[in-house]
Order: structure tokens, then C-alpha cells, then sequence
């Protein structure tokens, strides 16, 4: 998936509001968001708002965990599964 819309609108989103100033290709697949410390928890709500808003869906309690918001691929899955 080279070219993934929700991936790359998902790491737009959070270069510009939690790691401004940092190059693109410094925020690779691999870096992991909350295990790291990039998104804290109020960081987390900020994007849950974000995915929820711009792509339309809802996601339940359990899903904002590391488990699934850790990776730009995680988020962009649960993104996904949340659009069929």
C-alpha cells in the first residue's frame, strides 16, 4: 500500500499537531506513537477526534490502546475496518 490516503492523511495530521518541524520521513511505519511517548493521552484524544471527524466513524473505549494506535499501519487498519 504505497499510496494509502488514510495512512498519509493520518501522519499529516500528526506531524503538523504533535511533532512540528520534524521531517516526513523522520515519522516512518515503525515508529510507535504511544509506546514512545509521541502521543500522550491527551495527544490520543486529539487524534481519536481527528479520525472520528474526518473519516466519519466512531471508535469503542477498548480500541484506543496501544494495540491499535501505536503505528501509522495500526491506526490506518482500525481506520479502515471502522469504513466496511
Amino acid at each position: 500500500m504505497r499510496n494509502d490516503p488514510i495512512k498519509s492523511s493520518i501522519k499529516q495530521f500528526i506531524l503538523e499537531e504533535f511533532l512540528p518541524g520534524e521531517r516526513a520521513e523522520a515519522l516512518t511505519d515503525d515508529t510507535p506513537l504511544v509506546t514512545e511517548g509521541v502521543l500522550d493521552s491527551i495527544a490520543t484524544l486529539r487524534l481519536v477526534s481527528f479520525l472520528e471527524k474526518q473519516f466519519n466513524v466512531s471508535l469503542a473505549a477498548h480500541e484506543v490502546d496501544a494495540e491499535y494506535l501505536n503505528t501509522l499501519p495500526s491506526i490506518a487498519a482500525l481506520v479502515r475496518s471502522k469504513l466496511r
